[in-house]
């Protein structure tokens, strides 16, 4: 996946300036991004704090490190599988 060379504070603050009444297409003419970034920022970080941000990241890091667990033990279970298979 792209990084993106704006951190979440970044972007939190522009989703607070839009609230402040600031007009989005300035927003988006001083960050050089378009319209539909803005919008899908704000879907994405609309309403957080920057206590809230650390929590997603520490949620999302520990998903991925569950959904790694359950594919390496689902591939151990196949490989088991297989092997009982051809014994019998």
């Amino acid at each position: 996946m792209r990084k993106s060379k704006f951190r979440e504070s970044q972007i939190v603050g522009a989703i607070k300036q839009s609230e402040a009444g600031i007009p989005v297409q300035e927003i988006c003419r001083d960050l050089g991004i378009s319209r539909a970034t803005f919008y899908k920022w704000k879907s994405k970080y609309g309403g957080l704090e920057a206590s809230d941000l650390k929590r997603l990241k520490e949620l999302e890091s520990e998903n991925r490190k569950l959904k790694q667990m359950y594919a390496e033990s689902e591939l151990q279970n196949r490989v088991l599988k297989d092997v009982i298979e051809k014994k019998l």
